[in-house]
C-alpha cells in the first residue's frame, strides 16, 4: 500500500477513535448537523473542482474528485466535536471555527499540497478561509433552528 493511500486512510480512520469519546448524547445530538456540514463540502468539492477551484487526489477513491478521506473523516469528526465543545456559545463557536479554519486553509493546505492530495487553483487560500467560516455560520443557524424545534415538539407532546 502506497505512502498516500496509508495517509488517506489515516485521515478516515483516526478521527473516528476520538468519537467514542463524544458521548451517545452528544453524537445523536449534533449528527444531523456534521451530516449537513459534510453534504455543503461534497456540493463544494464537485462545484470547486469542475471551476478548477482546486484539485482533490483521492487516495482511496482515485476516479473520483472529492476528498472522502477528508470530508468523511477529520471534516465530519471535528465538526462534532466543536458543536459538543462551543454550541450554546455562538461567539465561542465563531472564535473556535475562525481559528480551525485557518488552520486548515493556510499550513494544512501547504501540506495536503506538498503531500498531493489538494492544490489551490483559481481560489486563494483566504478565499477558501472566507467560504468555510459562512459554511460554518450557516450551520450553526441550522442547529439551533434544529434544536428550537426539538424543544418546541417537547413541550407540546
Amino acid at each position: 500500500m502506497s505512502k498516500k493511500k496509508m495517509a488517506g486512510l489515516g485521515m478516515l480512520i483516526l478521527p473516528w477513535l476520538s468519537v467514542p469519546l463524544l458521548g451517545k448524547k452528544s453524537f445523536v445530538r449534533f449528527f444531523p448537523v456534521a451530516n449537513i456540514a459534510i453534504l455543503i463540502m461534497i456540493i463544494l468539492s464537485i462545484i470547486a473542482n469542475s471551476k478548477g477551484w482546486w484539485k482533490n487526489k483521492n487516495t482511496i477513491f482515485p476516479k473520483v474528485p472529492i476528498d472522502f478521506s477528508y470530508i468523511l473523516g477529520a471534516h465530519f469528526v471535528t465538526t462534532l466535536w466543536v458543536f459538543k465543545l462551543t454550541f450554546g456559545s455562538f461567539p465561542l463557536y465563531l472564535i473556535t471555527n475562525i481559528v480551525l479554519d485557518l488552520i486548515n486553509a493556510f499550513p494544512f493546505a501547504g501540506m495536503w499540497k506538498k503531500m498531493g492530495f489538494f492544490k489551490f487553483k483559481k481560489m486563494s487560500p483566504i478565499m477558501y478561509w472566507f467560504m468555510t467560516v459562512i459554511i460554518a455560520i450557516v450551520i450553526y443557524y441550522y442547529q439551533y433552528v434544529v434544536e428550537k424545534v426539538i424543544k418546541r415538539e417537547a413541550v407540546h407532546s
